[in-house]
């Protein structure tokens, strides 16, 4: 119900705004836009035309900006960019997080980059530059690099005594960071083992130090699964020599989780999740050009496994009205395999010690749906066309199609995987040509053996 609640709550938002515009009271557009908060700005610019989104993008405050920035799509963050001066920029990006920065300043012009690098003193410039320099998908391009740390040879009182000199912590920070004296990881202090246990006791004596820090390298996804299973709010992260590098955020892990959501619905039909809804006619086009062709590929294909029983159809006009229901039903149970196998993958379920026996369930569960289905089909057929020969052929066509589905199903994600391919973008197109060659191959070959 949230959900729905809030996606109703946008729904109405983007109405209420629209008519605003089309009435040109501006003054009540700024003053709704101060009551939304950066990440709502960002979700109505959007979901507007060009010419309204500049209209509202002129009226955010400068202050918000950088953060409405942070919170867009790269296409539409681009497109923004593109339109501001020097100084705008400038100002767009001061007091965001390093990990924020981070995102941004990959558009930006490379000489404005090199004017915020140039402002910044060492310290933090190495933080940023630490952060840039790991791909974006990555627990490294995911951290942050405002941590409190703290050495595991003080008492908890010298701790306490720190943290209200230093008068307000990094948001998100329900744990301190133990280090020693080099920087290198060593365990984390809970705030609230911080909080209730004698200010005389040894950082050392209290610490966790079950939690591994996650190395830098790791996907943002694996990232996302390891909260997810731990619950964690936030964690450290690590480098190859065990130093600390920053710490990942849960606010951070949503955001994966969200992205990755929205790229397994787009990926199935071949689009990005960062393409803007409004992009040039002309250039939506061109993004889905290559799709399309390979889709018309795979559609000749099959079209000429049809031809070339052209004879055959002919004789038995019974066999053009029910040859798609055999490729549809491979097509629908291969489906239901590749997801269960992509999600597989992408929870780090699969691996090569487990892929063999779940292929052979997968293999059964085909059969036992192609016996079943196969039974109900010949009957409907014998019924339909009183053909006992034909619900036979079709019968059998369905058990055979449906137990290559499977195999396909189960087999495609994997070594789309292992050639370096996202089975989430290529598997259903690749599925549905197996389907409908081997549908159409199966009861139009059977068919041309068995009827004269």
């Amino acid at each position: 119900m949230p959900q729905e609640q809030e996606q109703d709550t946008n729904r109405e938002r983007l109405q209420a705004f629209s008519q605003l515009l089309e009435e040109g009271t501006l003054a009540q557009v700024e003053r709704e836009l101060q009551n939304l908060h950066p990440a709502e700005i960002a979700h109505l610019m959007e979901s507007l035309p060009h010419e309204q989104r500049d209209i509202v993008w002129d009226l955010v405050h400068a202050e918000d900006e950088g953060d409405v920035l942070v919170h867009v799509n790269d296409d539409v963050r681009a497109r923004l960019i593109r339109d501001m001066d020097n100084s705008e920029l400038l100002a767009a990006a001061e007091g965001l997080d390093t990990d924020e920065l981070a995102d941004i300043l990959s558009h930006y012009p490379d000489d404005v980059t090199e004017q915020i690098l140039d402002a910044m003193d060492k310290q933090h410039r190495q933080r940023l530059e630490a952060v840039m320099s790991y791909p974006e998908d990555s627990a490294g391009g995911l951290m942050n690099t405002d941590t409190i740390t703290v050495r595991a040879d003080i008492n908890l009182d010298v701790v306490l005594r720190y943290l209200r000199r230093i008068g307000e912590l990094p948001e998100m920070t329900d744990q301190l960071i133990v280090t020693d004296r080099h920087g290198r990881y060593l365990g984390l202090l809970p705030i609230s083992t911080l909080l209730v246990s004698d200010p005389e006791t040894q950082v050392a004596e209290v610490m966790d130090r079950s939690q591994d820090g996650i190395p830098a390298d790791m996907s943002a996804r694996d990232v996302a699964t390891l909260f997810e299973k731990r619950d964690l709010v936030s964690a450290p992260v690590v480098g190859e020599d065990g130093m600390l590098l920053g710490r990942i955020t849960i606010d951070d892990v949503v955001d994966v989780i969200r992205d990755e959501a929205e790229h397994s619905l787009m990926s199935m039909a071949g689009l990005s999740e960062e393409d803007d809804m409004f992009a040039p006619v002309v250039t939506s086009s061109r993004r889905r050009t290559l799709w399309l062709g390979i889709n018309l590929l795979t559609a000749l294909l099959a079209s000429w496994v049809i031809g070339l029983f052209g004879a055959t159809i002919e004789k038995q006009v019974a066999l053009a009205i029910l040859m798609p229901i055999v490729a549809s039903m491979g097509g629908i149970a291969g489906n239901q395999t590749l997801t269960l196998m992509i999600r597989g993958i992408a929870l780090g379920q699969v691996s090569s010690g487990n892929a063999r026996r779940l292929l052979n369930k997968e293999m059964l569960v085909g059969m036992l749906n192609g016996l079943t289905w196969a039974l109900i089909i010949s009957a409907i057929v014998i019924l339909w066309f009183d053909d006992l020969l034909l619900g036979a052929i079709i019968a059998a066509a369905m058990l055979i199609n449906l137990i290559v589905a499977a195999l396909a199903g189960a087999t495609i994600p994997l070594l789309l995987q292992r050639l370096g391919i996202d089975p989430a973008l290529a598997g259903g197109v690749v599925l549905t040509t197996v389907t409908d060659v081997v549908g159409f191959l199966s009861f139009l070959g059977l068919a041309a053996m068995v009827l004269h």
